[in-house]
Parts: structure tokens; sequence; C-alpha cells
């Protein structure tokens, strides 16, 4: 089912509330990690929001997606109170590691050479999960 207007509307502010939250506690606790927000997508009722995150470098990625998830309800009052002029209700959060890049980057390994021929042996590539 395709996404509403209202729906995107929400996911983008969340988005870019989330975006400055994360960042900064990311300078502030840990540094050389690059953490964005790569997707958000809400219910239609408007009370779950998912976050995918992708991380740089993305070794630290599992262990800073179960710290984030463990300070969600800090994260969430924090987003409450900048949108409090645009959202009547802060939607629940989510958070999902975003694996697209280290997908990407298998892909372009193999087609640059580097790993065996996808095209002669399509096998070699990973089965990837619809989320």
């Amino acid at each position: 089912m395709e996404e509403t207007n209202r729906q995107k509307k929400i996911a983008g502010v969340i988005q870019k509330d989330l975006v400055d939250v994360l960042q900064r506690a990311a300078q502030e606790g840990m540094q050389g990690v690059i953490i964005s927000v790569s997707k958000v997508r809400v219910t239609t009722d408007l009370s779950i929001a998912k976050v995918y995150l992708s991380v740089f470098p993305s070794d630290k990625r599992d262990d800073l997606v179960k710290g984030i998830q463990s300070n969600t309800t800090l994260i969430r009052h924090e987003l409450a109170k900048r949108t409090k002029n645009q959202l009547r209700r802060m939607p629940e959060l989510t958070f999902y590691g975003d694996d697209s890049l280290d997908y990407i980057e298998e892909i372009d390994k193999s087609l640059r050479g580097e790993d065996l021929n996808p095209i002669e042996n399509p096998t070699i590539l990973p089965k990837r999960k619809k989320t």
C-alpha cells in the first residue's frame, strides 16, 4: 500500500529532527562514527515510526543500533520537544540497521572483478530479506 502525503510529511519531519539528535549524541560520545537516517516509515495510523539507520564504519552498526534502542525513550522525548509545534503525538520509534551500503559495496566489488563473477555464477550473491 502506498504511503499517503501525511505519512510522508511526518516521516520527513521525524527524519530531519532525528538526524540532528543522533549526530549531536554521536559527536559527544563517539568520535569517528557517522550516523545517518536513511529512511523513516510511518504506519497508517501514525502510531509507529520505523527508523532505518546507516552507520559508518559498518562494523559498529549492530552495537550502535542496540545502544540507540536502549535509549529510545530519551530520543523520543527529545524529538517530541523539537516537533511539538508540528506533531500532536509523537509515534513510537523502532530502530533498524540499514545494510544497503554493504550490499551495494559487495555488488560493486563483484563487478570490478575482485570477487567471483556474479554473471557466471549468480548464486554467490547473498539473498536479501525485505523488511
